[in-house]
C-alpha cells in the first residue's frame, strides 16, 4: 500500500520561505540585511553598515560623518556586480534607503516566528484515494491503509484494526524493552509500561502482530548489544592510540639521547686529534724558530767582524795595523770554520700525516637503522670509528729532528 504525506503545501511554503531568505542575504556579511538597507545605483542592496565598511576600506582618507573637515566624496565597487559606485561628500549616508526590502524583512521575521502548522494537521494520505487519511491497519497485509481501501479497494477481504489501537499496542510492546525511567528532578520512578494509559482499548491479538513485535524486540536487543560491543572496541582503540603516542614519545627520547651520545664521541675524538695536531705544530715551529735565532746570531757576529776588518784596513799607522791585522785574521778564520745546525729537511713543513679519512665512517653512519625486536633497555652497539689511518701515532710518524 502506497501513501503520501498530506502536508505537501506546507513543504512548498517552507521551500518558498527558504528561497525568500536567500534573497534577503547581504553579500558582504552573509547574514540577513540589517536595517537600514541602502540600494546602490546598480539596484543591488547592502546593509548601510556593510556598505560603509567597504567604502571606508576603499577610501581610507575619507573623513567620517560628523568630521569638521569637508570631504570630496569617494568611490567603491559593488560586491555583487563590481559596478563602480561614486558617492558625494555624504558617503553611504547619501544613498537611498530601500524601504520595500526593510518591510519584507519585517514580514519574513513575523512569519518565521510562527509555526507553519500544528502536528494535528500533518496526516499521511492514501495514494489511491488522495482525499482519504490513513486511519486503519491491515493485519493480513501488515500495512497501514484507509477506510475506502477496506470497503472498495485491495483490502476489502482483509482483517483490519484501528490504527491508534495498533499503534498503542506496538508502543506498549516496544516500551517493555526499555529500562525503568527515573523522572528528572524528582525521586519518582515509573515503569515503562505505566507511560501508557490504563484506559486504552483492548489490543487485538493476532499472530502477525506478534511476529512483528518479536522481530522488532529482537532487533532492538541486537542493536543495543551491538552498540555496547562497538563502544568497547572504540574504547580499546582509543587506549591503543594513547599507548602508541606514549611509546613513540619514549622512543624519540631514546633516539635523541643515543644520537647525542654518538655526537659526543665524535666531538671528543675530534678534540683529541686537534690537540695532537696542535702539539706537532708547536714542536715544529719551536725547532724552526730556534734555527732562525741561531743563524741570526751568526749573521750578526759575522757582520760585526767584517765591519772591524774594514776599519782595520784603513788604519794609517803600520805598527798598529800589523798588530790588529793578525788578530782579525785569526777571528775571520775561526768564524769561517763555525758549523751551523742543519736546516730542516725537505718536506719538514708538511702536515699531511694528520689527514683523517672519514668516508668509511660516514658510510657506516648512513647504515644506522632501527632494529626490530630490540628492547629499548638494551645498550646500543658502540660505533667504532676506525681512526688508525688518521691517528697512526703522530709521535711515531713525526720526522726526527736534525
Amino acid at each position: 500500500m502506497n501513501f503520501t504525506v498530506g502536508f505537501k503545501p506546507l513543504l512548498g511554503d517552507a521551500h518558498s520561505m527558504d528561497n525568500l531568505e536567500k534573497q534577503l542575504i547581504c553579500p558582504i556579511c552573509l547574514e540577513m540585511f540589517s536595517k537600514p538597507v541602502v540600494i546602490l545605483p546598480c539596484q543591488h542592496n547592502l546593509c548601510r553598515k556593510c556598505a560603509n565598511d567597504v567604502f571606508q576600506a576603499s577610501n581610507p582618507l575619507w573623513q567620517s560623518r560628523g568630521s569638521t573637515t569637508v570631504s570630496s566624496g569617494g568611490r567603491f565597487r559593488c560586491p555583487s556586480c563590481r559596478h563602480e559606485v561614486v558617492l558625494d561628500r555624504h558617503g553611504v549616508y547619501g544613498l537611498q534607503r530601500n524601504l520595500l526590502v526593510e518591510n519584507i524583512i519585517d514580514i519574513y521575521k513575523q512569519e518565521s516566528s510562527r509555526p507553519l502548522h500544528s502536528k494535528a494537521e500533518q496526516h499521511l494520505m492514501c495514494e489511491e484515494h488522495e482525499e482519504e487519511k490513513i486511519n486503519i491497519y491491515c493485519l493480513s497485509c501488515e500495512v497501514p491503509t484507509c477506510s475506502l481501501c477496506k470497503v472498495f479497494g485491495a483490502h476489502k477481504d482483509c482483517e483490519v484494526a484501528p490504527l491508534p489501537t495498533i499503534y498503542k499496542r506496538q508502543k506498549r510492546q516496544d516500551l517493555t524493552l526499555l529500562p525503568r525511567l527515573e523522572c528528572s528532578g524528582t525521586n519518582t520512578t515509573y515503569c515503562s509500561l505505566d507511560l501508557l494509559s490504563s484506559s486504552d482499548p483492548p489490543v487485538l491479538a493476532s499472530q502477525n502482530t506478534k511476529i512483528i513485535d518479536s522481530e522488532l524486540s529482537d532487533g532492538i536487543a541486537m542493536l543495543v548489544a551491538g552498540n555496547d560491543r562497538v563502544q568497547a572496541v572504540i574504547t580499546q582503540m582509543e587506549e591503543v592510540c594513547q599507548t602508541i603516542e606514549d611509546n613513540s614519545r619514549r622512543q624519540k627520547q631514546l633516539l635523541n639521547q643515543r644520537f647525542e651520545s654518538l655526537c659526543a664521541v665524535l666531538e671528543e675524538r675530534k678534540g683529541e686529534l686537534l690537540q695532537a695536531l696542535a702539539r706537532e705544530q708547536e714542536e715544529k715551529l719551536q725547532r724552526v724558530r730556534g734555527l732562525i735565532r741561531q743563524y741570526g746570531d751568526h749573521l750578526e757576529a759575522s757582520s760585526k767582524l767584517v765591519e772591524s776588518a774594514i776599519q782595520s784596513m784603513e788604519e794609517p799607522q803600520m805598527a798598529l795595523y800589523l798588530q790588529q791585522a793578525k788578530e782579525l785574521i785569526n777571528k775571520v778564520g775561526a768564524m769561517s770554520k763555525v758549523e751551523l745546525a742543519g736546516r730542516p729537511e725537505p718536506g719538514y713543513e708538511s702536515m699531511e700525516q694528520f689527514t683523517v679519512s672519514v668516508e668509511h665512517v660516514a658510510e657506516m653512519l648512513r647504515t644506522i637503522d632501527f632494529q626490530p625486536g630490540a628492547s629499548g633497555e638494551e645498550e646500543d652497539e658502540e660505533v667504532a670509528l676506525d681512526g688508525d689511518e688518521g691517528t697512526a701515532g703522530p709521535e711515531e710518524e713525526r720526522p726526527d729532528g736534525p
